[in-house]
């Protein structure tokens, strides 16, 4: 095999077919590496320790940074690279770095999980924590308990992303305020709020008015308001099934369901189901939609 070849064999992500002696070969590995980062893993052990090929490595992946000698995953201008390319590059830092605050900044620019491996006295670090909770895809479960009880933080946590409410403390999951704001980000988020706020009319109105599928979520309570259920079935048919047995009884609620979507029908009351107005409206919506 020639040099040409072997290198074709790179670009196809077949290493093993390489011979060793190209992997001893400082020209061979720099190109392989330019090819593929991750390539560095399997050239010779004293090019693991060479910085201007780890670096090129760690330019093209994140990952080579797992491959590097223990030297250089203490370099800071080595890590630095790493996690400009990829926040998981954090991970295989050494311990030294993982505490190193702007090393940890870096990381959160590419990806705010990036704090999950941050030393955990960067985990408490508001500043840092913030930083991270601006952007989508933050993960709250990755800061420290005392941050996690932090309205500024768990504020800018929810409008952020989806289901952070879920990793929140116990007394943000009281708070109207936060609740709603997760609600304005994702309905679902009313599963993860207090039990006293689904029972609040406002908050699960806030939250069907989106998705009628959360009704299953609210309190039982307002599984039985009419008001309530009535907008979760405009919004979703099929929340009908999560209605208190009051209410599958009630022709305005059935009637409303069934016109967002007839296979609503099966969740009504037996008195309702041959009732002439609910199967009229079935027909029409089964006609608009080509079913029989």
């Amino acid at each position: 095999m020639n040099k040409k070849e072997a290198l074709r064999c790179i670009i196809r992500g077949d290493y093993e077919s390489v011979p060793k002696e190209f992997w001893q070969n400082k020209s061979f590995v720099l190109e392989a590496i330019k090819q593929d980062g991750i390539a560095l893993c399997d050239a010779d052990e004293s090019f693991k320790k060479d910085k201007s090929i780890v670096l090129e490595a760690v330019k093209r992946s994140p990952f080579a940074l797992s491959c590097a000698h223990k030297s250089l995953r203490k370099d800071k201008s080595i890590v630095l690279r790493a996690v400009k390319t990829g926040a998981i590059a954090l991970k295989y830092a050494h311990k030294s770095l993982r505490k190193d605050k702007s090393i940890v900044l870096e990381a959160i620019k590419k990806s705010p999980c990036a704090l999950e491996f941050a030393d955990k006295s960067l985990k408490k670090n508001k500043s840092i924590v913030l930083a991270a909770a601006k952007q989508k895809g933050f993960g709250l479960m990755f800061a420290h308990k005392s941050l996690r009880k932090d309205k500024s933080i768990v504020l800018r946590a929810v409008k952020a992303s989806t289901n952070e409410l879920k990793d929140a403390h116990k007394s943000l999951r009281k708070d109207k305020f936060i609740v709603l704001e997760a609600i304005k980000k994702s309905p679902y988020a009313l599963m993860y709020a207090d039990k006293s706020l689904k029972k609040d009319k406002s908050i699960v109105l806030a939250a069907v008015s989106n998705d009628g599928h959360v009704l299953k979520f609210a309190h039982k309570i307002l599984r039985k308001d009419k008001s309530i259920v009535l907008e979760a079935v405009k919004k979703e048919g099929m929340a009908l099934q999560y209605a208190d047995e009051s209410l599958k009884k009630d022709k305005l609620i059935v009637l409303e369901a069934v016109k967002q979507n007839w296979q609503a029908l099966c969740y009504a009351d037996e008195s309702l189901k041959n009732d002439p107005d609910i199967v009229k409206a079935r027909s029409l919506i089964n006609s608009k939609n080509g079913n029989k």
